[in-house]
Parts: C-alpha cells; structure tokens; sequence
C-alpha cells in the first residue's frame, strides 16, 4: 500500500515525473502535470483530474504509485 508520504513526493518531485495511481478497487489515474492532483489540508484525500474530470479518492485505497520511466515521457501510459 502506497504511503501518504509517497504520494506527496510524487506530488513534489524534482524534476516532476508523471505517474498512475493505482487504487485497490482496480481502477487506475494517470498524473501527467503536478498542477492535476492535490491532497486535503488533513491527508485523507486527494483529487486527481484527468480528461474525464475531476476523481475525489480515500488515499487509504491508494495501492500503489507507478512513475513513468523519464521526466519526458508525460505522454507514456503504462499498460493497464
């Protein structure tokens, strides 16, 4: 199970790496620009927006983080 803390640091990163959320429900969201996700003031939630909109997620159900391979790649997807 993926940490608040790694989900911050995703968040953060320097350079910034687009990444997948992957939640335990199976569904999967691609960040591909810091600007496209946030995290409440307390850490229990997070909104990623993608081009279906706007997805409020628990962050418990948060599974796993999957970074794309380069900085560059914010078009890459992995397989799902």
């Amino acid at each position: 199970m993926a940490t608040m803390e790694q989900v911050r640091d995703a968040m953060h990163a320097t350079p910034f790496r687009p990444f997948t959320v992957y939640l335990a429900d199976g569904r999967a969201f691609f960040v591909k620009h810091p600007d496209f996700v946030s995290i409440s003031p307390n850490g229990w939630n997070m909104v990623v927006n993608d081009e279906d909109g706007p997805h409020l997620i628990d962050v418990r159900a948060v599974v796993e983080l999957y970074p794309s391979r380069s900085p560059e790649s914010a078009a890459e997807r992995p397989a799902e």
